[in-house]
């Protein structure tokens, strides 16, 4: 089983790529802020207060995030692996993803992040936020802050996979097709 975190701040285009990468790989792809926006749009409990962060560029609350996420994981048994985005997020996540994963007798197997300058962030959001209409892209200030949550709380985690010797940095400047390559060569030693 391969799992994989695909990890970078707001923009760097993890959903992108993971969509890409999924059926090459055959894997699952689990998007939080997927299964967040679903949850908002048919107005659950959990959708409301996920919402409520969102607004101000702030992070859900861990015990929120991690309990959606290992829902997400128990719907699909028959899972080759998976690629996780957005997921996890803080280091409180990240021993819960790894404890989750060895109680189901598999592992991450290596974190991928995609790294990008700030400023082309948020050019990309703004761009997603007129295509998409998504309200926490169509705002700068709102994106700044989703951009400098990511650096306090989210960042760190490269150190948590470092350890392990499961980080791998990728350039995720340049066409689409060339940062699927990127990724691939990654994926591939895996």
């Amino acid at each position: 089983m391969k799992n994989i975190v695909l990890f970078g701040p707001p923009g760097a285009g993890k959903g992108t790529q993971a969509s890409l990468l999924k059926d090459r790989f055959n894997l699952v792809h689990i998007s939080t802020g997927d299964v967040f926006r679903k949850n908002i749009k048919e107005e659950t409990d959990l959708g409301t207060l996920a919402q409520s962060y969102m607004n101000k560029g702030h992070l859900v609350p861990d015990d929120v995030t991690i309990s959606m996420l290992e829902s997400e994981v128990a719907l699909n048994p028959q899972a080759e692996g998976f690629i996780f985005d957005g997921f996890p997020r803080t280091e409180a996540q990240a021993d819960a993803l790894d404890a989750f994963m060895t109680k189901s007798g598999t592992q991450i197997n290596a974190m991928v992040a995609l790294e990008v300058e700030d400023r082309i962030l948020v050019e990309r959001l703004l761009e997603r936020g007129k295509a998409s209409g998504r309200v926490d892209d169509a705002n700068e200030t709102v994106i700044t802050e989703r951009i400098a949550e990511y650096y306090r709380k989210t960042d760190i985690l490269k150190g948590h996979y470092q350890v392990q010797h499961k980080y791998h940095g990728i350039d995720g400047v340049g066409s689409i097709e060339v940062i699927t390559d990127r990724l691939i060569a990654v994926f591939e030693q895996l």
